[in-house]
């Protein structure tokens, strides 16, 4: 390949020698516009010919950079970088964006890859399938052997492997209300059945009317593969393999517009019969549903119309999410009258085949931790349990059956760390400890650095983290909090966040795609600019997107965090990942200044003020280092080494700095004399 194929990829020498582990010039719009051509070539430089030619291979299976550990306790400290694909166009693309990324954020969340239903939400899974608009038409000209989406992921998790990272995917709960998950297997999910505006049956059985009306519907309709024989009634029917069924009622999986056109055909004749999955569910009580209408309306309502569902009795964060349904995982009390599980029936079938569903994910490409969407749910209204049997978390079923194989496999838990009884019955942290989790996402990332709540419920976390069996994260952004509605939250203060994120190194970070050149938005952007709106594709109304999603221009951010990630990189090999504190988050948000070093009293001494208003006058750091010790300003997150020029006043045990600006972070060497 000639020069001038690199001729935009400044730093391409010390990536490609080792000096750096990213091109730290390279913006991520202009990495996912690299031609496959040249990543191709960048990546054969990097890797060697014979490993180049063995990951490109589907066939081929690279080990993971993790798999000599015997357990996911790695995961309590990893910095996490979670990405959206439809972000990114494709998922050769991820190699392009990784280019930016440095190998001190080592492990990579992809959000969910499978086929998307309703409003095309990644969280609402259709099939089984790879989500085909991942596919790239580019590589697969390139490289003709890799001519279907699950090829080009099997390559692109084998690229990122060799390339030293490690990669996560996301184990969800439910599907799309109408999936062909749920066609295929009724009895794996809740029914009900509306007249009007009236909910009159949702009874434990109801699900066999449903595999009759399915059945029924087939038979009109016809079994999708040419010459093929129906059973004689739906119970044969239903007892064929999962496969056999899907391929007589939605065809040959290849076929995307035969598998929906069929999909809308069974879902419209079950409405026509007033028949619907029981949607999915947030937040205490969980249970107990009625239409979301008012009484005057509700006498006009036709029986086919297509409406939205409350709880009954709602808690502060009751939730129903009408594009979903849940598995559904125990036995009904008393028929299901009262809307009630029985916690002590686990309907076993139903675990059986989630945990091996995302087992068999997990072995075809080589996953190395999950991330646990909403793994906040917990429905027993009595609260956690002193002693969980088996089937007491579906996330810990899935994690054990894929230990089995993989003992390195980690468990990443969605859970906000809310109060007691506010997202599930009980404690998160009890249901956190129970279902077996190694690190979970937390909330910082919906408060403002420095205000109270923010300082609160950090130094909470720290307590968490040091008496619990999992690690709370250190969040900057989610690629659901990125969206108009938190624009507050990134106004300033995001180099503070960053420095934190890598130089607290016992505890995880998680830094969604975008925050690194995400602009200010003082007043909101157009909708194109914000990942979460691309968590789904809406052609209309206020969530609408045209085009793909627009990177931030934030250059002056984008730099500034390009620096820490060299600071970090030249210093993270020589830290413990034990930190002393020497200025802990005050929960009193009296005092907004945080400092701490590393193995007891470190080399170095990392000093923030999260106060994004005010500089901090005259602050007093304890160091218990030797009397006579100086200490030097290496590194201003701001780059304002140069006001630090003068000696550092060191006293008493305590070291002072005359002003820290507002949203400052500082290192600091200590010199012995």
């Amino acid at each position: 390949m000639n020069a001038t194929a690199y001729s935009d990829l400044t730093g391409l020498d010390a990536y490609l020698n080792g000096k750096s582990s990213y091109l730290e010039n390279l913006t991520p719009a202009a990495a996912i516009c690299l031609p496959v051509a040249t990543t191709l070539a960048v990546l054969k430089q990097k890797l060697g010919a014979d490993l180049f030619e063995k990951v490109i291979n589907p066939v081929y299976t690279q080990p993971s950079p993790i798999e000599h550990l015997n357990d996911g306790n790695w995961l309590r400290t990893a910095n996490m970088v979670g990405i959206n694909v439809r972000t990114i166009g494709n998922f050769w693309n991820l190699v392009n964006y990784l280019f930016t990324v440095p190998a001190c954020q080592q492990a990579v969340h992809l959000l969910p890859i499978w086929e998307p239903g309703v409003v095309a939400s990644l969280y609402g899974m259709a099939s089984w399938h790879i989500n085909r608009e991942f596919f790239s038409q580019e590589l697969a000209d390139a490289l003709p052997e890799l001519d279907s989406v699950e090829k080009q992921l099997k390559v692109t998790v084998n690229l990122l492997h060799a390339l030293g990272r490690v990669v996560g995917m996301d184990v969800i709960p439910h599907t799309d209300r109408y999936s062909e998950i749920v066609l295929a297997n009724p009895a794996f999910f809740e029914w009900m059945q509306r007249k009007g505006a009236k909910i009159n049956d949702h009874s434990a059985q109801l699900y066999k009317r449903v595999e009759e009306y399915i059945y029924q519907c087939l038979q009109e309709l016809g079994p999708a593969h040419s010459g093929a024989i129906l059973p004689a009634n739906a119970q044969a029917f239903f007892k064929l393999p999962e496969a056999t069924r899907c391929l007589l009622l939605f065809g040959d999986q290849n076929n995307d517009f035969a598998r929906n056109e069929r999909r809308s055909v069974f879902i419209q004749y079950l409405h026509k019969q007033g028949l619907e999955p029981v949607p999915a569910t947030m937040g205490p009580p969980y249970r107990g549903l009625e239409v979301d209408i008012d009484e005057a309306s509700a006498k006009t309502i036709a029986d086919d119309a297509w409406l939205d569902y409350r709880i009954i009795n709602p808690g502060p964060m009751s939730r129903v999410f009408g594009p979903l349904t849940q598995y559904k995982l125990y036995e009904n009390k008393n028929d299901n009258r009262d809307w009630e599980f029985d916690f002590e029936r686990p309907q076993i079938e139903v675990w059986e085949y989630v945990c091996n569903q995302y087992a068999a994910v997990q072995r075809i490409y080589h996953f190395d931790f999950m991330r646990g969407d909403m793994s906040h749910v917990q429905m027993r209204p009595e609260g956690v349990p002193e002693v969980a049997d088996e089937y007491y978390d579906i996330h810990r079923a899935v994690l054990r059956k894929v230990r089995e194989e993989k003992p390195w496999f980690a468990y990443f838990a969605e859970t906000f760390l809310a109060p007691p009884g506010t997202m599930a019955y009980g404690s998160e942290e009890d249901h956190l400890d129970l279902s077996e989790a190694d690190a979970t996402l937390g909330d910082l990332q919906s408060m403002v650095l420095g205000e109270p709540d923010f300082l609160q419920n950090f130094r909470f976390y720290l307590d968490l983290l040091h008496t619990r069996g999992f690690a709370p994260c250190f969040t900057l952004m989610t690629g659901d909090k990125d969206d108009p509605r938190f624009d507050k939250f990134y106004q300033a203060g995001n180099e503070a966040r960053f420095f934190m994120g890598l130089f607290l190194t016992d505890m995880p970070s998680y830094m969604a795609l975008g925050f690194e050149c995400r602009d200010p938005h003082p007043e909101p952007a157009p909708n194109e600019h914000y990942t979460k709106l691309y968590v789904f594709r809406m052609e209309d109304g206020p969530k609408r997107t045209q085009g793909p999603y627009v990177f931030g221009n934030n250059l002056t951010l984008f730099q500034r965090l390009n620096r820490i990630r060299n600071e970090a990189e030249r210093l993270l090999p020589s830290l413990s990942s034990s930190l002393s504190w020497l200025t802990p988050p005050d929960a009193t948000a009296a005092r907004q200044v945080i400092a701490w070093t590393h193995q007891d009293q470190g080399a170095y001494v990392f000093v923030v003020n999260s106060n994004l208003q005010q500089a901090a006058q005259r602050v007093k750091i304890p160091c218990s280092t030797a009397p006579g010790a100086k200490f030097r300003v290496i590194f201003s997150a701001l780059e304002n080494e140069r006001n630090y020029l003068t000696k550092l006043i060191f006293q008493d045990g305590l070291l002072q700095i005359e002003q820290l600006a507002a949203g400052e972070a500082l290192i600091l060497q200590i010199e012995d004399n």
